[in-house]
């Protein structure tokens, strides 16, 4: 049987340095790096990071910005972030990415409890940037 869900396929982030993303996302947050030899050789026109299986975070460096043809007004896209991105983890993995975030100094708010997500009320959740500015959250569900 063909499951045909839709599903989340990939975000693209605006970023300065892909590179830095790259190391950002895979050391503090524990994301796998996608294409970065290839992106890194002139390759590939950008890296991403693995969130699942079926799921990317492309890591679009700002210079591409001008090239953004697809649809008039794509290039305006540059530096208009979206308000956030939200990653679930599982209650040890929740644990270990905010410790990560807390070695590197990086920012995290407040813990809140109980907000609503894709599987209903999350058991805990924080927010914090990336080196980009990017909003991420992070939640875990029972």
């Amino acid at each position: 049987m063909t499951d045909h869900t839709p599903r989340l396929d990939h975000v693209v982030l605006w970023v300065r340095d892909p590179v830095a993303a790259a190391d950002f996302y895979e050391k503090a947050v524990g994301l796998r790096p996608v294409r970065l030899p290839e992106f890194v050789s002139g390759q590939a026109p950008f890296p991403s990071v693995r969130v699942s299986e079926e799921t990317i975070l492309d890591l679009m460096p700002l210079t591409a910005a001008e090239r953004m043809t697809m649809l008039p007004g794509s290039a305006d896209s540059a530096g208009h972030p979206v308000n956030h991105v939200c990653l679930s983890f599982d209650g040890d993995g929740f644990e270990a990415l905010r410790a990560r975030l807390e070695e590197r100094a990086v920012p995290v708010s407040d813990l809140s409890y109980g907000s609503f997500g894709a599987r209903g009320e999350a058991r805990r959740a924080f927010y914090f940037r990336d080196p980009d500015g990017n909003i991420f959250e992070a939640r875990h569900y029972e």
